[in-house]
């Protein structure tokens, strides 16, 4: 299929992503994500492995309209909310040995 990402055509297959992908250790998912074989990769990663180009240089909407195409399962937000440590509000209060509720 041809498809244009950052103004540049590509012919992309699905077994072509799917050669592409083999073997690349997933990120981790904060936002828009592909599912690629038994993996679930951050669009802004599949299309860095595919094109070739920084990821600057695409959006991911490029992406995920390319791989809604080839047949990919794409999804909009992660399955689950990263987890994160304390916030630097909470790190500072802590250090001045202030509570800070999380509510905040």
């Amino acid at each position: 299929m041809r498809c244009v990402i950052a103004r540049y055509p590509f012919e992309l297959t699905k077994d072509g992503v799917l050669a592409s992908m083999k073997g690349i250790t997933p990120e981790v998912v904060t936002g828009e994500s592909v599912t690629v074989g038994r993996h679930r990769y951050p669009v802004k990663q599949v299309g860095q492995v595919v094109t070739r180009q920084d990821r600057r240089d695409f959006t991911s909407g490029e992406v995920v309209r390319a791989m809604t195409r080839l047949g990919f399962t794409c999804h909009e937000y992660p399955e689950t909310t990263p987890v994160g440590g304390p916030t630097p509000l909470h790190t500072a209060s802590a250090l001045l040995g202030g509570i800070v509720s999380p509510e905040v």
